[in-house]
């Protein structure tokens, strides 16, 4: 039960960092290896505000509108001057501002070890015989309030199904009178808006430092290639997974082998089947 409860928490966690990526792929085709950045930035920068005397939910507000300002900042700085490149470009240009974010974080809060407090207190719950934080259940509801959020706007909205028909085919929407530049830096706000309360839900259960958004972007990254990437709910299979399998491989094995799971998780889907649990499979004529 103890396995169960962290690997649910800890895959809520990917789940939401590769709907981030998933956000982006959709409407852009670019694979944003900067996303595990934006969730160190987030959560870094509320833990400043909210060090500065500013409370908590405003703190957080503050540390998620920047970092969405940052995403809009990617987009037309350097992945817009490059649409219409080849895949490894763009990815190339993911990977510099990745390398860029990491070393502004470092330059800004330096090299040590950040903790935010935990939303509502630290004593520990039982549950058939685990414990577990009243923290693991905010990044739980969280996640799931995101979750159904998230299916309500791109369902529901207007300026969710503009985001949804500019995934399909950009020159369509643009002829049906969709801003799709517009589309775009929206999506990637998003994407950075979401990386971001991801960390502010994990920074008081997991310490946070400059680089720790390497590790969780490349965890993001297997949930949503697990899942299939381009799929919100298979971002949400993908998250759940990996967590499990880590939590489960950590406990019953051995946490040395904690995040070779994930590299190997990537290798076995992308041998056997590449499109994912829930991505469909493309066929293009050249």
């Amino acid at each position: 039960m103890q396995f169960l409860i962290t690997g649910i928490t800890v895959g809520f966690t990917y789940a939401l960092i590769a709907i981030g990526f998933s956000i982006i792929y959709n409407a852009s085709d670019v694979v944003n290896f900067a996303q595990g950045e934006f969730v160190t930035i987030g959560a870094l920068s509320t833990i400043s505000l909210h060090s500065r005397g500013l409370p908590l939910p405003i703190a957080i507000l503050g540390g998620v509108a920047g970092t969405a300002l940052l995403g809009i900042a990617l987009e037309k700085l350097a992945v817009e001057r490059a649409r219409g490149s080849s895949v490894i470009t763009t990815a190339i240009i993911t990977i510099g501002a990745s390398i860029f974010f990491r070393g502004l974080a470092m330059v800004i809060w330096g090299k040590e070890i950040y903790q935010m407090p935990h939303f509502s207190g630290e004593t520990p719950l039982r549950l058939f015989g685990a414990t577990l934080l009243p923290q693991h259940l905010w990044v739980m509801a969280g996640a799931v309030s995101l979750m159904a959020f998230f299916w309500y706007f791109f369902n529901h909205t207007l300026f969710g199904k503009a985001m949804r028909a500019c995934s399909y085919n950009k020159t369509a929407a643009s002829l049906v009178g969709i801003r799709v530049k517009t589309v775009l830096a929206s999506a990637y706000a998003i994407s950075a808006a979401l990386g971001a309360i991801s960390g502010v839900l994990i920074a008081p259960i997991s310490y946070m430092t400059y680089d720790a958004g390497t590790m969780l972007g490349l965890k993001g990254f297997a949930a949503a290639i697990l899942g299939g990437m381009g799929s919100a709910s298979g971002a949400i299979v993908g998250g759940l997974c990996l967590g499990l399998l880590e939590a489960f491989s950590a406990g019953i094995i051995s946490s040395s082998y904690k995040d070779a799971v994930t590299f190997i998780v990537i290798l076995l889907v992308l041998f056997f089947k590449p499109s994912g649990i829930l991505g469909k499979k493309e066929a293009e004529r050249v």
